[in-house]
Order: structure tokens, then C-alpha cells, then sequence
């Protein structure tokens, strides 16, 4: 037999372990190979000014993945190496030699290696218009352009992954070099470094998450801690603290709550509770690193997604905020079409100028009887009836954190009048890029205000969102100067979907790659430990435990297995959320709890595949 047939049966008889290895690089290159495609692509032109966004995007993407692949291949490697050492020393037993033995390996990482590679690329191309489509959807334009395979793209995937498998091919290669025969053939048995459990341990590692957790939940703009630490240093210390709290977590929290299980007899000598208790404890204290590495993996894939989707989902709402028209411009009227026009006022408001020492500010003074009339046609309930001498504040960028609230007192003019503030509102009856910050005083006042008279277009439309060209009609006929004040509630939206929706694109993509590969880790971490409990289900076997009941054990000890990072990357990420949400004053609940359940579902596959698995092992052994 020579080695390349050798080779060829090994990875033969070893596929189904390595499948969810293979899946999991396959999509990573699909992915990748895709960033690269678009990034080399010229259609993305035709998208304007969102193109060199998009291209720099996928660019950085193609390197934060690529080093998170880097990583999980050593990861991988290294656990394939491990589980295959016995084989190994079995070869040089019979008298192989040592460097057929290490071209073996190596050859067989490499056909892996290129294997996945073809199919990636392969895949990725087919994929990569269906993932453009996704991506134009997602940046709201409608047209897609056609993709066509890049050779760039495809020198640089295939010369950066090709490097990578001859890398980790050249590590298989040395193992045989690396390790005594004796030391290969009890690899099995030697598990991680048995962290010991603390009580001191046990109580900083709660300390640190708390701490943590309160720290995200605060106020970012009043607590003390955030403003001793600042606003760059606060954010990199929670990040520090929960790292090592959750390493502590795994370490010694979750071994005293196990032991205390184990000690409670009216639960644990109930069926086989005292057995997969016991295994448990051994597994999550063997592998608290592991654990901890893949709950902090977890939480940054769910803030990171969580917080995209939540702009994402929050666009079109942060738009009518500050837009309540959907076009409104300073000057007269322009031609366009009628059509879908809800209604269209021409307004004289006033612009009243406050200069000091540091800035100028603009406000616009509107009379009360335009303000009802505006507040009608949009809808609004409130209709205002103002005292002579006092004034309703519309501010929509009012942020009761940091934003002055002049409700109670006389807002001052440098031309020496004043309004006495009656109450302030933070939604608008005008758009605030043309408008501002808007005074509304009763008809007698706007009159007697001396001030600038200015013209104004008011216009909505039905369907607003989708009138791009009515709003290209519109700035094509207005002065460069109108032009800046323009506004265009179909354009601001589309402008933060070009932004966002391209996030949304990449940290979708980011998050299923990095979900798929601690997924993998930790099947590849609960199979081998299966391996080493073949002998142990066989006396349960034995001793009268049905099927039923051994399943049931290897499905709840699985089950803490995936369920205690998960929940430690859930909590986290949700702290981290608050504080995101606090950041930008926005109601992001709804979509992190989508995000969220999406996560834990795709999460759950993994988890009946390994359940499927396990226990496909250990009844071999019955």
C-alpha cells in the first residue's frame, strides 16, 4: 500500500469526524472568496458613493475573518492531532518510519485542506451574486448588478489559503517528531491542565461580572465610573473584567454549583443523575478555557450583530424622527409630480440669529396657526393655543442627558426680545436640516418678531420611502445654496440604509462563520471526550440502564455543555447592548431579542447534531 492510498483510506474512514471541520472551512472560504469578489468588483460603482465604503468594508471583514480562521484551524488542528496520536504510535510500532509517517499526515491535512479550498471557491462564485443580491436588498437600492468571476478574488483566496493548509499540513508533520512513543500512545488520557476551584476564585469571578454588568448598565453620561475611566477607557475595562471574570466563572462558580448538586442526595441518587453530574463536573472544570473562550466569542457575536440589526431596524424611525415632511426645502416651489402628493404648503417663517462669543445659532420662529394646520395634515393630535409673550420649543435632537432644557424660562434673542418658554417638544412639524430648532409663538408675536422673513416648501407624500424620483426631480432644480438645506426623507433613508444595511451585510456573515466554528470546537471537544466514556456507558449497559435513560444523560450533559457559554455570551451581550442603547438614546429590545433567538436556534442544530453523535459512539461500545 502506498502513502498516498494510505492517506486517501484514512480520510476515508475519519470523514465523518472531519465533516463539521470541513463544513465549517468551506463556508469560511464561501465567505471570504465573496468579501474578495466584491471588493474587486466593479459594479459596485453603479452604487455611487457607497462603492469605496463597501470596498474598504469588505476588506477589513476579509482580514478579521481571516485571522479568526487562522485561529480556528490551529484550534482544530491541534484536537485532530491529538485524537489521531494513539494511530500514530500504532505505525511506528509496526516499524513505519518516521517520515513516511509525518508525509502521511501531511498529505492528508494538505487533500483536506485543498479539498475545501475547491469547493469554496467553487460554492462562493455561485453564491456571490445570490450574497450581492442580499447585500443591495440590505443597503435599500433596487438594482443588482451581474458578477463575474474575478480573478483577483480567486489569486488571492486560493494563495492565502493554500499558505494557511501547508501551515498547519507542516504542524501534523512535526507531531511525529514532537512526542515520545509512550507519550502518543496515552494522548487520549492526557486532558487540559484541571483548573482548582476556589472559594476566593469562585467569589472575584461573581465580583468581576458584577461589576461588569453594572458598569454597562449605568448611565453613560452620569456614573461616576464612566466618567473616572472615560469614555474610551470604560468600554476596554468591562471588556477586561468580564474576560477574566467568566474564565473564573467556568473555573470555580460553575464546580461549586456541581458539587452542590452532587452532594443534594434527594436529587442526584435520583436515575443517573449522580453519574452525568459527576462527568459534567469533570468536563466543565477540564474545560473552562475552552468555555470561556466560546461564551466571550458568543457575546461578541450577538452585541456586534445585535447592535447592526438594532440600527438596521431603527432606520427608517430615526428618519421620521428628525423628518416629519417628506421633502421640505427654503425658496419657492419647483416643478414635479403630482402624484401620491398628500400636501404641499409654501410657509413664511422667520430665522431669528443668536451670536455670541463661541458660535452662531439659527432657530426658526413659526406662527401657531401654520403649526396646527402642519401638525393636521401629519396627523398629530396636539394642537397648541400660545399666550402672547410665550413661545413651545420644538427640538427633535432634545436628549434629556445632555441637552438644555429652557421649559420655565425666557429664551433670550440677541436682538433683545425673549420668549418665556412654555414647554418643549421633541417632535417637529419641520424637518430639522432645513428648519432647526423651531420657536412656535401665537400669530400676533410672529408678527411683531423682527426678524428675516423666509420662504419655505412643505410637501408629504403617500408612500414616501419610494419616491427617489421625485426627490432627484426636485434637488435638480434647486440653487447649490438650496441645495444644502434639502431635505428628502426617501434620500436620508436609503443614504443610512447604504451605511448600515453594508454593517448589517458583513456582521451577519462574521456572525454565522464565527457561530459555525464554536460550534465545530465544541463538538469536536464533546466527541472526543465520548470516546474516552465508550467503556463506561458499556457498564451501564450491563448493569440494566435501557437506551432511553443513557440518552437522556448524554443529551443533559451536552446539554450544560452548550447551554453554559451560550447563556454566559447572552447575559453579556445583553449588558453590552444597554449600553449601546444608552450610547445613541435608541429602543433596540425588539431586534436583539430576534438577533438573539436566531443565534440560539442555529445554536441548537449544533447541539442535536453532537447529541446524535455522542450517543451514536457510545452505544457502539453496547
Amino acid at each position: 500500500m502506498t502513502l498516498f492510498s494510505l492517506a486517501r483510506k484514512n480520510i476515508q474512514r475519519n470523514l465523518s469526524n472531519y465533516f463539521l471541520y470541513i463544513a465549517s472551512m468551506v463556508f469560511s472560504i464561501v465567505i471570504y472568496f465573496t468579501f474578495v469578489t466584491l471588493k474587486y468588483n466593479d459594479d459596485l460603482a453603479a452604487l455611487k458613493q457607497s462603492s469605496q465604503q463597501i470596498k474598504g468594508l469588505m476588506g477589513a471583514s476579509s482580514i478579521v475573518l481571516l485571522f479568526f480562521i487562522v485561529i480556528f484551524m490551529a484550534y482544530s488542528n491541534s484536537f485532530f492531532m491529538k485524537k489521531r496520536k494513539k494511530e500514530v504510535a500504532l505505525y511506528s510500532l509496526l516499524g513505519v518510519r518516521k517520515q513516511k509517517i509525518g508525509l502521511m499526515l501531511f498529505f492528508e491535512n494538505l487533500v483536506i485542506g485543498l479539498v475545501s479550498l475547491v469547493f469554496g471557491i467553487v460554492l462562493g462564485f455561485f453564491l456571490s451574486q445570490g450574497l450581492l443580491m442580499i447585500l443591495v436588498r440590505l443597503m435599500g437600492y433596487e438594482i443588482v448588478g451581474s458578477l463575474t468571476f474575478s480573478m483577483d478574488a480567486l489569486m488571492n483566496t486560493a494563495s492565502i489559503f493554500a499558505l494557511l493548509f501547508l501551515l498547519t499540513s507542516l504542524q501534523g508533520y512535526r507531531v511525529i517528531y514532537q512526542f515520545k512513543l509512550i507519550d502518543l500512545f496515552h494522548a487520549e488520557k492526557q486532558g487540559e491542565q484541571i483548573p482548582r476551584a476556589s472559594l476566593i476564585a469562585a467569589l472575584l469571578g461573581a465580583a468581576l461580572i458584577a461589576f461588569a454588568y453594572y458598569t454597562s448598565a449605568s448611565d453613560i453620561f452620569s456614573s461616576g465610573i464612566w466618567k473616572f475611566f472615560t469614555f474610551l477607557g470604560t468600554p476596554m475595562l468591562v471588556i477586561g473584567i468580564t474576560i477574566v471574570g467568566t474564565y473564573l466563572l467556568f473555573h470555580s462558580v460553575s464546580v461549586f454549583i456541581l458539587t452542590a448538586l452532587k452532594n443534594a442526595t434527594s436529587w442526584s441518587w435520583r436515575g443517573l443523575n449522580l453519574i452525568g453530574v459527576s462527568q459534567l463536573l469533570y468536563r466543565i472544570r477540564a474545560n473552562a478555557k475552552s468555555l470561556s473562550i466560546i461564551a466571550i466569542l458568543s457575546a461578541t457575536t450577538i452585541t456586534a450583530g445585535g447592535g447592526v440589526f438594532g440600527m438596521y431596524y431603527n432606520a427608517e424611525v430615526s428618519v421620521r424622527q428628525m423628518l416629519p415632511n417628506t421633502f421640505m426645502w427654503k425658496g419657492d416651489t419647483v416643478e414635479f409630480s403630482q402624484e401620491n402628493v398628500m400636501y404641499h404648503e409654501s410657509l413664511t417663517v422667520k430665522n431669528l440669529r443668536v451670536d455670541n462669543e463661541f458660535a452662531l445659532f439659527e432657530y426658526t420662529l413659526l406662527n401657531e396657526t401654520d403649526y396646527n394646520r402642519l401638525a393636521q395634515l401629519q396627523g398629530k393630535d396636539q394642537e397648541l393655543h400660545i399666550a402672547t409673550g410665550s413661545t413651545v420649543l420644538l427640538d427633535a435632537t432634545f436628549d434629556e442627558r445632555f441637552s438644555y432644557d429652557f421649559t420655565g424660562e425666557n429664551f433670550k434673542l440677541a436682538n433683545g426680545e425673549s420668549f418665556y418658554v412654555d414647554k418643549m417638544l421633541t417632535e417637529s412639524v419641520l424637518n430639522f436640516i432645513p428648519a432647526g430648532t423651531v420657536l412656535v409663538v401665537n400669530d400676533q408675536d410672529f408678527a411683531a418678531t423682527n426678524a428675516e422673513a423666509v420662504t419655505m416648501q412643505v410637501v408629504g407624500m403617500d408612500n414616501d420611502l419610494q419616491q427617489q424620483e421625485t426627490s432627484q426631480d426636485i434637488y435638480k432644480q434647486l440653487s447649490s445654496e438650496q441645495q444644502e438645506g434639502f431635505s428628502s426623507v426617501p434620500q436620508s433613508y436609503q443614504d443610512s440604509l447604504a451605511t448600515v444595511g453594508a454593517l448589517l451585510f458583513v456582521g451577519s456573515f462574521l456572525g454565522l462563520v464565527f457561530l459555525a466554528a464554536t460550534g465545530s470546537i465544541i463538538y469536536f471537544k464533546i466527541l472526543t471526550e465520548a470516546e474516552e466514556d465508550r467503556a463506561k456507558y458499556a457498564i451501564l449497559n450491563k448493569i440494566g440502564v435501557n437506551s432511553k435513560q443513557r440518552l437522556k444523560t448524554v443529551a443533559g450533559q451536552v446539554a450544560v455543555i452548550f447551554s453554559t457559554p451560550l447563556i454566559a455570551g447572552i447575559m453579556h451581550s445583553a449588558f453590552a447592548l444597554i449600553a449601546f442603547s444608552q450610547l445613541f438614546n435608541m429602543n433596540i429590545t425588539k431586534p436583539v431579542l430576534l438577533w438573539m433567538l436566531a443565534y440560539s436556534a442555529i445554536y441548537f442544530i449544533y447541539y442535536i447534531f453532537t447529541v446524535r453523535s455522542f450517543y451514536k459512539i457510545v452505544r457502539q461500545e453496547n
